[in-house]
């Protein structure tokens, strides 16, 4: 019996879907305005251990994840600029070609590190009728006011009606008297109501006509709206970081309410941070790694290049609603314990039936189960991959023995875990290995390249470099060294 933690209870819940066999599951995807990160990286894995699991256990399940491509404010407030918009600005490109820069890139990582796509993949400029008529129907409702050409939440009336503060446990009450006029929001009723849609000014590139005049959606309002269309308005799981639980997941909730009279959601799941050598990880203070420079190697923070199922099975060493550090000592330890994992599979697939079964199989895939059925906690399950490590090698030096039919089932439930549910090695492996081939191909060439530079040899430098490029390879110069990119 499968349970998850809900955030909305902060206890274990039995997981009992809205329609029997059917899974709806909805994850805040990302901001597609910068490289995606290790932190958001381990969020998505997290899910996708989820999805995985739940098909395993026979589930079918539309599993939703959406591309913020409009409407994510710098600060997360409710004014600024969007943040896509502020990097088209900087770059002088079409806000667009910055989506579809950052989009390539998204997939291309996801898919080296063995993420199954959604089944839905929905951008938020792809809804943006179907988020306008979501806003007219809370204003229609009595739950937002347009206010000079935009549109704002209006929490204090909500939160007589309803409750605001449910995921977060927050009051709105607290949150008004321990807070601090802010300047430039004459515009709304109260300081804390929200933004669902924002006037554009004459400079805003991305922008849609309204019946609220020419604006653009808030971060908050797509969630909602693209939720609601492929799962209905009430579904089973909606997840994402720690740091959206609040505002984000609390205004979603609100809306929801809102919109149509219900709580969207049973069940909120959230992925805890990730910190790097025991700090947090910032790209403004230099403790920032990038999922490819892992694959890549080409980070002061590691020893060596590592693959991409070694950074998953050490994320899984982790359970998800758990902070996780990572550093180079721990992610070398893993690699060795994923190799002495994946040779024993390999040696499991080779081993010859007995004629007669000394091994209780049954008590350890239930121990298995017991794990990921108590809110997906996959150390435990690896504890118990190891533990079936220890009855391959009793198999392999013919201390033990299995029939025909249990040495078939042993092999299915260790292939169904290590490759099904927390999508380690298979079929990725193949394209990974020539990846680390091409990475150290590249990495030789910028070594070349650096000793071309110190002898002052800026011809052949700058060959390589150009060559690279044309070969769709950017090198990124920096202080701490010279990266890439594909």
């Amino acid at each position: 019996m499968l349970k998850i933690y809900n955030s909305l209870s902060k206890e274990k819940e039995t997981f009992s879907p809205i329609r029997p066999g059917h899974v709806g599951m909805y994850v805040c995807g990302p901001t597609v305005y910068s490289n995606l990160h290790l932190g958001n990286l381990r969020t998505f894995m997290s899910f996708d251990m989820i999805f995985r699991y739940l098909l395993h256990l026979g589930y079918k399940v539309r599993y939703v994840r959406n591309i913020t491509d409009v409407g994510h404010l710098v600060g997360d407030i409710d004014d600024g600029e969007d943040k896509i918009a502020k990097k088209a600005r900087l770059e002088q490109l079409e806000p667009m070609e910055v989506v579809q820069r950052y989009t390539v890139d998204l997939h291309d990582i996801l898919n080296r590190f063995n993420l199954l796509p959604p089944s839905i993949e929905p951008t938020a400029t792809g809804h943006i009728i179907e988020q306008i008529n979501v806003i007219q129907k809370i204003i229609d409702n009595g739950y937002a006011y347009e206010s000079n050409g935009s549109v704002y939440f209006d929490l204090a009336k909500y939160n007589q009606d309803y409750e605001y503060g449910v995921l977060s446990h927050r009051k709105l009450e607290d949150m008004v008297g321990n807070s601090r006029k802010l300047s430039g929001q004459s515009d709304k009723h109260n300081e804390h109501d929200f933004a669902m849609w924002k006037r554009a000014n004459s400079k805003q590139l991305m922008r849609w006509p309204s019946p609220w005049g020419d604006g653009f959606p808030g971060w908050h309002t797509e969630c909602t709206t693209m939720s609601t269309k492929y799962l209905g308005e009430k579904f089973d799981i909606h997840g994402g970081g720690m740091d959206l639980k609040f505002p984000h997941h609390e205004c979603e909730i609100a809306q929801g309410v809102a919109y149509t009279g219900n709580a969207p959601v049973n069940y909120w799941i959230h992925a805890n941070l990730l910190t790097l050598n025991g700090k947090k990880m910032a790209k403004s203070s230099g403790n920032n790694i990038l999922p490819g420079e892992i694959l890549s190697g080409a980070s002061p923070f590691l020893s060596k290049a590592y693959s991409s199922s070694v950074i998953r099975f050490l994320m899984m060493q982790t359970h998800y609603r758990s902070i996780m550090d990572f550093s180079d000592d721990a992610i070398f330890a893993a690699d060795k314990g994923y190799n002495r994992l994946m040779k024993s599979v390999e040696t499991l697939q080779k081993l010859e039936a007995g004629g007669m079964s000394t091994l209780d199989i049954l008590p350890w895939r239930n121990n298995c189960y017991e794990a990921m059925n108590d809110d997906f906690n996959t150390p435990i399950l690896i504890s118990q991959l190891f533990e079936a490590v220890n009855f391959i090698n009793l198999l392999k030096n013919k201390s033990a023995s299995l029939i025909a039919t249990d040495l078939d089932l042993f092999t299915r439930l260790m292939s169904g875990f290590v490759y099904d549910v927390l999508g380690l090695g298979k079929t990725s492996e193949i394209n990974e290995g020539h990846n680390e081939k091409l990475d150290g191909t590249i990495n030789l060439l910028i070594e070349m390249r650096n000793s071309a530079r110190a002898d002052h040899n800026y011809v052949v430098s700058d060959q390589i470099r150009d060559g690279l490029e044309m070969l769709g390879i950017q090198l990124n110069d920096a202080k701490e060294g010279t990266t890439f990119s594909y």
